[in-house]
């Protein structure tokens, strides 16, 4: 029986599928690098910045506002002057480190494959 036959015995669609779902969420460019930013500690919002200095202020609150929503990080704002906002990972968000460093780890040993790949894939398109 496949995966996608097992989901739908248990009431899953292609429109409501949890790992398409979580996936769509996690898996951009900025979300899985602000994650990976978070894992070691909490950072305010100019260390982020600096930190993922090719991300605009408007995309780097958007994608913080997404994961706080999602329950992967949480925003505590500090009453000094001007205020101060620290973001963290929860417990949601720790429990994603494995999986999403494990990722991390697979694409960078896999890489170069991929990319040897990709050259082998255009190249006979173009041929």
């Amino acid at each position: 029986m496949s995966r996608i036959s097992k989901f739908e015995e248990m009431g899953f669609s292609f429109s409501n599928c949890p790992v398409r779902d979580v996936m769509d969420q996690v898996s951009g460019k900025w979300a899985s690098l602000l994650l990976l930013e978070l894992i070691d500690e909490p950072l305010r919002f100019g260390a982020i910045r600096r930190r993922i200095p090719d991300i605009s202020q408007r995309m780097l609150t958007q994608t913080l506002r997404d994961l706080q929503r999602d329950g992967y990080v949480s925003r505590t704002v500090y009453p000094t002057q001007p205020p101060s906002v620290e973001y963290k990972l929860t417990e949601l968000g720790q429990s994603f480190s494995a999986p999403l460093c494990a990722l991390v780890d697979w694409a960078e040993k896999n890489h170069e494959r991929i990319c040897r790949a990709r050259e082998e894939f255009d190249g006979a398109l173009a041929a």
